[in-house]
């Protein structure tokens, strides 16, 4: 009987505009949210640009080497000091000061007013709107809500303990996809959190996890997955030329282990590279997905260092999973849908209902 299975959030949760707006107030604008990785910004003067729905941000680093936040719009007329065409992210580099293109008023790395050309402007104490910014394991999050004093290392909760003996903070971008997914930015989630769907949907991945095609109810998920004997890594043959990351467990040398970051951080971790998804909701029905390879120094510094054999198989799975939830938000669309169902071995799954309703207040 369906009666025995836990339902999902109701079908407005996942296509209403209505909702949409009033869920990303309450979850995107208000609290943390990651917008990548911090060290391609090694220079003073370099920078990211992002819009965050109808937020336009930049991040910065200064002269002093720290990393900061601010609104991507000049203090004079509005106009944005990166040119946004698309959401982003785009990075590139500001030559010793932030000039508008507009009417060249200029700021200094650190966000302070520099000069307004032939306007007689009192710059002390203008700046630009500066936003929070944290980092840890070398990405980067940005808060806009100045009210909400939560500190970054409580929002993120027991996973930064789970997975202490990963080097992140040292590792780089090797490649980076990014992918935009017509589906509601939980029915990623929701999918990302369980592997019910892995035996119909990954058959390729089945071959490295056998315990996938049982929908892995029986695994020991904060240990990390078990690769097929003789693989330990995700790759098309389960191995590779690259070397485990140091300081690692031996389980961890085997086993593949995932984590959640709410709201929009995944990570993917195997022995020798790790996925990283950064996920930034469009609309009720579409979702912006930037997946970062991640890779050891060391291994990227080989002349011989290849890492397509790990990307092009990420890339596989990542298509079937985006395809499969294209799939669930246009079969929701249905008039008969009225919310779905948790399956037992789903129940991590459960998270992202008591996730989204506290934070609207429903709880």
């Amino acid at each position: 009987m369906l009666d025995s299975l836990e339902k999902t959030l109701p079908r407005d949760s996942y296509l209403s505009e209505a909702h949409f707006e009033r869920e990303y107030a309450a979850i995107f604008d208000a609290g943390w949210v990651c917008v990548g990785r911090g060290e391609g910004l090694t220079q003073a003067g370099d920078y990211l640009a992002i819009r965050l729905n109808t937020q336009s941000l930049l991040v910065v680093k200064t002269e002093t080497g720290a990393l900061k936040a601010f609104y991507n719009v000049c203090r004079h007329r509005g106009t944005e000091l990166v040119p946004l065409k698309d959401p982003g992210p785009i990075t590139g580099q500001f030559q010793h000061s932030i000039i508008c293109p507009y009417h060249a008023w200029s700021y200094h790395l650190d966000g302070r007013l520099r000069g307004t050309p032939h306007l007689a402007v009192h710059t002390d104490g203008v700046s630009l709107h500066a936003l929070t910014l944290a980092q840890w394991g070398g990405f980067i999050f940005i808060r806009l809500d100045p009210g909400n004093d939560d500190p970054l290392r409580s929002t993120l909760g027991h996973g930064v303990e789970r997975l202490q003996r990963y080097p992140l903070q040292d590792l780089q971008v090797g490649a980076a996809i990014t992918y935009e997914v017509a589906a509601n930015w939980k029915v990623i989630v929701e999918n990302y959190n369980e592997c019910y769907h892995c035996g119909p949907v990954h058959p390729e991945l089945c071959e490295l996890v056998p315990a996938f095609r049982r929908g892995g109810s029986d695994l020991e998920w904060d240990e990390g997955v078990p690769h097929r004997e003789g693989t330990n890594t995700f790759t098309a043959s389960g191995t590779t030329l690259r070397n485990p990351f140091p300081g690692l467990s031996e389980i961890e040398k085997t086993h593949h282990k995932g984590e959640l970051f709410y709201p929009n951080l995944m990570l993917s971790l195997s022995m020798d590279h790790v996925a990283a998804f950064y996920l930034w909701p469009q609309g009720p029905g579409m979702t912006r997905i930037q997946c970062d390879f991640l890779f050891h120094p060391d291994a990227m510094a080989k002349p011989d260092f290849d890492g397509s054999d790990a990307i092009d198989f990420w890339d596989l799975v990542n298509q079937q999973d985006w395809q499969i939830c294209e799939s669930v938000q246009r079969g929701m669309q249905n008039r008969v849908f009225q919310h779905g169902y948790y399956a037992p071995m789903e129940d991590y799954s459960l998270d992202i209902r008591h996730y989204v309703r506290s934070k609207l207040g429903e709880e």
